[in-house]
């Protein structure tokens, strides 16, 4: 985070804002550019980025679903945006303490221990690393102590939107972000890397509520894509994973995506559709199946 804190510093901060009494290392000042760049940077990528995927690649017959809620697009980026800068607060202590040079985060692939081969593997361990944790983060959220507090929230939004993707109670929002930013105390990693790193994860994120459910035939049982995570939103106790289907086979947790067998979302939509019935009550109840009452009962 210290290259973009130096960028600001150079090009914004030193020359516009802070008067030249307060030194560019001085601990105060670095927190409160952390604070202001951190809130900035998240809700960039998050609309910007929420925006694009929302006109391209987001189905907007999903809004047509039973479980799609009223004004909920509204109410996503609105939820976000409260949640953001609470979530920032903890982020930025350990962002302070990477720029003060507690991190294992390099600058140049020289300090690499193995060279380009060693940018290769951290990129590797990283999403490994990263998706591990947060599955088992994301599980324990799922517990019944924990869950109406912190994650319920999230899982308002049973047929997401990509705006869904940063939707969370700040306390949720900041433990499943926390594996992405305890890797670089443990493991060496490139500055650079990192904040690619960062702006991929925030893409993904994305993605995983995006509605598209198209998948890669060869990919859909290792990759956790959009049909794998809307399974999760609906049926509860599954798909927990972030990238990779892994750990929810190791755990038991795995379910092979609605939408990939004709019996997702849109499928019942068109369903609906053709018997008339999409604008009735029947239509709700209609997807309140077994599966979906056990859900609900669960969240409960």
């Amino acid at each position: 985070m210290d290259l973009v804190l130096n960028v600001a510093d150079y090009y914004v901060l030193t020359p516009y804002v802070y008067p030249a009494s307060w030194a560019e290392d001085g601990a105060l000042r670095q927190i409160i550019s952390l604070l202001v760049l951190t809130n900035l940077g998240a809700a960039i990528l998050y609309l910007g980025l929420g925006a694009i995927s929302y006109v391209f690649l987001f189905d907007h017959d999903l809004m047509k679903h039973p479980h799609f809620l009223e004004n909920q697009v509204s109410r996503e980026i609105k939820y976000a945006m409260t949640s953001l800068p609470w979530i920032s607060v903890p982020t930025v202590a350990l962002f302070f303490a990477e720029v003060r040079g507690y991190s294992k985060l390099y600058d140049s692939v020289a300090d690499s221990p193995w060279g380009w081969l060693g940018l290769l593997l951290s990129m590797i361990s990283f999403l490994f690393f990263t998706d591990m944790c947060i599955y088992w983060v994301h599980r324990f959220l799922h517990h019944k102590l924990i869950y109406k507090v912190f994650h319920k929230p999230h899982h308002v939004w049973k047929i997401s939107t990509p705006f869904a993707s940063h939707a969370f109670h700040p306390v949720d929002g900041f433990l499943q972000g926390l594996p992405y930013h305890i890797y670089p105390f443990l493991f060496p990693l490139h500055k650079v890397l990192y904040l690619a790193l960062y702006v991929f994860v925030n893409i993904w994120t994305i993605s995983i509520h995006d509605g598209n459910y198209r998948v890669p035939r060869a990919l859909t049982s290792v990759i956790n894509g959009s049909a794998h995570h809307t399974d999760h939103h609906l049926f509860f106790d599954v798909n927990y994973g972030q990238y990779f289907t892994l750990w929810d086979r190791l755990g038991g947790s795995y379910r092979h995506p609605s939408a990939l067998m004709g019996k997702g979302p849109l499928d019942l939509i068109r369903r609906l559709q053709a018997e008339g019935k999409l604008d009735n009550e029947k239509a709700k109840e209609q997807v309140n199946g077994p599966n979906q009452r056990r859900a609900s009962w669960k969240e409960e």
